[in-house]
């Protein structure tokens, strides 16, 4: 089933989708990867949605891309004495680290480290930024608190501290275990929580290894990563804007400029980009989405990114395949007016050290200029050539083929990129047989119409993009 559309969609999946039959239905309303939070579920839950996506897969005759979201640390207070306590707007609240169960004035921080950054000003965020206190003064391991925004906090409730620097590492006990278990059963992208810089995406990479296929995502969530957002987007694979995160570390007025700073930054550096949360939540409850929802999706398509990712919409909503769909539809009407083409394909860059990879995907990009391709094969096998025709936005679709069934599925979520997995072509008179079969067997032929194909001689061999040839039809 070929997409009308460059864009990606990322289904997360949970209740609403837990069968293989609720994920066969996400693809076929236009979901090309499928998101495992591990912050929810547990193991063989875990292994259940997994085990659906492939199961999928194999049926469909398509590679399909999981990709595995850790949970990152979380702050969180500790219990009341009784069930939820309401905060008085202008009221004295405290953050002790006393075991004891809290009450009206006070509820027990259990991290000592956190007490030592902060300071007089600083802002902590309770339900999702609905309740905001302001820090009057630390002493004797105590955080003394005047609220400014009052309201009920429940037990366990997570603590958000934004635009502070926060004195640990983003990859947790908890998400070295379920990276293993996420490698295991072979997930082609692994996404990491409140990256603040470089050295959280290499402490990641280690526990990958050098022999592991897996990419990573940045989520970019804090203040600190976008401090260092040059070094955070080169150190990783792609990187995810998660908007609600980044509204309680910004002010309003400042999240979608930064939005299109952070997309600004991953096309130069050629890196895959995501945006999430907030995309089409009125649809966890209703089957159609609000007008400014369809427009924040047609923003970001404009903007030029690889994907977007529905969370609550499709692992808790009542209209799963519905949300999808409406992405599915928006994306294909965004991608069909001239001012995407001028916007998208008109706006690329390549990097400063330019090898014959990137040179051959700019003349792919002139030639889809020039000539009506009907589509562009790209042969690879660790991604990078199609990497690298992605990044320069040609107006034709990418056919990426691999004979690495791992390196097919991460394609799934790269902006134009149909991925096929298919075997090395020996020669190429075979190379343009299996090309055209594959593209046939996809529906991106039209007769008469030129196509471009490229590849790397000897093949087979990493890294030595050197062909480009056109053929037609």
């Amino acid at each position: 089933m070929r997409r009308q559309r460059n864009l990606k969609i990322i289904a997360t999946l949970g209740p609403s989708s837990a069968t293989s039959q609720d994920v066969r239905k996400l693809f076929e309303a236009g979901a090309d990867v499928f998101r495992i939070d591990m912050a929810h579920g547990g193991r063989e839950d875990h292994r259940e949605l997994c085990s659906a996506v492939r199961l999928v897969e194999h049926e469909i005759g398509r590679p399909l891309g999981l990709l595995m979201d850790l949970q990152g640390p979380k702050l969180r207070i500790g219990g009341f004495r009784q069930s939820g306590v309401e905060l008085v707007t202008g009221q004295r609240f405290c953050f002790d680290q006393s075991p004891a169960l809290g009450d009206h004035t006070r509820v027990c921080l259990p991290y000592p480290a956190i007490h030592s950054v902060l300071s007089e000003g600083d802002v902590l965020h309770l339900e999702h930024g609905r309740i905001l206190l302001r820090v009057e003064s630390v002493a004797d391991n105590t955080v003394y608190s005047r609220v400014l925004t009052g309201g009920l906090v429940e037990d366990g409730r997570e603590i958000k501290i934004p635009n502070v620097r926060l004195p640990m590492s983003s990859l947790t006990d908890k998400d070295i275990d379920d990276l293993a278990f996420g490698l295991s059963v072979g997930v082609d992208w692994v996404a990491l929580s409140l990256v603040q810089d470089e050295n959280d995406i290499a402490a990641l990479r280690q526990q990958i290894g050098e022999a592991g296929k897996t990419r990573i995502i940045a989520k970019i969530e804090r203040s600190e990563a976008l401090q260092n957002l040059e070094k955070i987007v080169a150190a990783a694979d792609a990187a995810m804007i998660v908007r609600d995160a980044l509204s309680i570390e910004l002010a309003m007025e400042e999240v979608p400029v930064t939005q299109r700073r952070i997309v600004r930054e991953c096309l130069a550096q050629g890196k895959p980009v995501l945006a999430m949360t907030q995309m089409l939540e009125s649809m966890v409850h209703h089957p159609t989405p609000a007008a400014a929802e369809a427009n924040h999706v047609a923003s970001a398509v404009y903007d030029g990114m690889d994907a977007i990712v529905l969370s609550s919409e499709t692992a808790h909503g009542k209209y799963p395949a519905d949300a999808v769909a409406v992405i599915n539809r928006v994306a294909q009407r965004v991608e069909q007016d001239t001012a995407y083409a001028q916007q998208v394909h008109g706006n690329y860059s390549l990097p400063e050290k330019v090898g014959s990879t990137e040179a051959i995907s700019a003349a792919v990009r002139g030639t889809a200029e020039l000539l009506p391709l009907c589509f562009t094969a790209a042969y690879t096998l660790s991604g990078s050539t199609c990497l690298a025709v992605a990044r320069v936005r040609p107006r034709s679709p990418i056919l990426g083929l691999s004979p690495l069934i791992e390196t097919a599925r991460m394609l799934s979520l790269v902006w134009g990129v149909y991925p096929v997995h298919t075997a090395d072509a020996p020669s190429v008179e075979r190379m343009l047989d299996d090309v055209y079969q594959a593209a046939q067997k996809a529906g991106f032929t039209q007769p008469e119409r030129p196509f471009v194909i490229v590849a790397g001689m000897p093949f087979g061999t990493p890294g030595s993009t050197n062909l480009m040839r056109i053929a037609w039809t």
